[in-house]
């Protein structure tokens, strides 16, 4: 049985090779205990947003039958099938204060079989941090930058790799970081060429991104669209 009201858009991954997530945040509490249960039975579904305070109401078996983790407010059942170990990505945070954007971008292409590396506390008022990971950063096929406040490492790292990067503006800082708006203009102000950006704290949105980027990389055939 499917959770009340939701209609499930099941031919997504055949169309844009990126299956249907749940945004968990704002739903009722009745109709994602619907969803949890009857997932922790069948095939990989991801949820994000899903708050701590909300799955720990659920039943010991959907419990266990999930991975969860509480940083990021994400949780699957399974993983979909391992891609080539060629198509990476780095995920790099300014700081441990991004780690629930950073971790959920992470997370998510993890469950989308992706090999990826989470790279923290790499923030440019210590620039010794960012150039010591620069060369294990560049390894990667894509880089998804987290950070808040004034996100200068977006910036730096736009104009010391060619790797194709996503950036995400966070909420965290005080008055006038504006709940993440001025890190957001910050990043889309950047004198670094090519950088794109997404909205703020949206660690799926750049993980997904990032997907279809490995996924034209893929030397298998990408799925067509319908």
């Amino acid at each position: 049985m499917m959770g009340k009201g939701v209609l499930f858009d099941h031919a997504r991954r055949e169309r844009i090779g990126l299956p249907e997530a749940v945004f968990s945040e704002g739903k009722p509490f009745i109709v994602l205990k619907e969803l949890l249960e009857d997932f922790s039975q069948k095939g990989p579904i991801l949820f994000t947003r899903l708050a701590p305070e909300i799955f720990s109401q659920m039943s010991p078996q959907v419990k266990e039958a999930y991975d969860y983790d509480p940083v990021s407010q994400t949780a699957f059942v399974s993983t979909l099938p391992a891609r080539d170990k060629s198509l990476t990505a780095a995920v790099v945070s300014a700081g441990s204060a991004d780690s629930r954007v950073a971790r959920e971008a992470s997370r998510t292409l993890t469950y989308l079989g992706f090999p990826v590396s989470l790279i923290e506390d790499s923030g440019v008022a210590g620039l010794w941090r960012l150039s010591d990971a620069l060369e294990r950063i560049n390894a990667h096929k894509v880089i998804i930058v987290v950070a808040g406040l004034d996100a200068a490492l977006a910036s730096v790292l736009g104009g010391l790799t060619p790797r194709p990067i996503i950036a995400v503006p966070t909420s965290v800082g005080y008055g006038v970081a504006r709940g993440g708006r001025s890190a957001l203009a910050s990043m889309l102000l950047s004198c670094s060429p090519g950088i794109t950006v997404t909205n703020i704290d949206n660690g799926y949105g750049a993980a997904t991104a990032a997907a279809r980027i490995l996924n034209l990389l893929d030397s298998k055939t990408p799925p067509e669209a319908g």
